[in-house]
């Protein structure tokens, strides 16, 4: 079995469109359509996050002396793991 993988947006609700695809008349074939999940990441406006418990989390923490770094650590560990 052959596999053409492609990845085009929707210019007209409910069509799609496919040309010079390498199949000859009467040959079957099966189409499957895979619609990812809509991604709704809620952002913040400043207030939200003011009054959220984010800010002065790591208040009480006596194991972190300089926050900003703490955070910059944190980060480039982050970016490592990703490679």
């Amino acid at each position: 079995m052959q596999v053409l993988r492609f990845k085009e947006k929707i210019l007209k609700t409910g069509e799609i469109h496919l040309s010079n695809l390498p199949v000859v008349k009467g040959q079957q074939v099966e189409l499957l359509v895979l619609i990812p999940p809509k991604q709704t990441k809620k952002r913040l406006t400043a207030r939200e996050l003011l009054d959220s418990d984010l800010i002065g989390l790591w208040e009480n923490r006596t194991d972190i002396i300089d926050s900003a770094a703490y955070a910059r650590q944190l980060r480039e560990r982050a970016q490592r793991r990703r490679q």
